[in-house]
C-alpha cells in the first residue's frame, strides 16, 4: 500500500479515474498499483512525478505493508 501517494492524491482532489487517465492506465490497474497488488512501470512513475512536481518520489512511493 502507498499511503503517502493516496493521501496526496486526495489532498489535491484527483479522483482515481482522472489519475488513471493521466497515467494512461485503466481504473482497475490504478487501483491494483495503489494497493500494492502490482508494480508501477517507469513511465507510470514519471507520470506520478509530473502530477507532483518537486515532491520526493521516495516519500510518495513509500510502501507500507498492512
Amino acid at each position: 500500500m502507498f499511503p503517502n501517494l493516496n493521501a496526496e492524491l486526495a489532498r489535491i482532489g484527483l479522483k482515481r479515474k482522472d489519475y488513471a487517465a493521466r497515467l494512461g492506465i485503466s481504473e482497475r490497474t490504478a487501483a491494483n498499483k495503489l494497493c500494492g497488488k502490482s508494480e508501477f512501470t517507469l513511465s507510470e512513475i514519471r507520470g506520478i512525478a509530473s502530477i507532483f512536481p518537486g515532491m520526493s518520489m521516495d516519500y510518495l512511493l513509500e510502501y507500507k505493508r498492512i
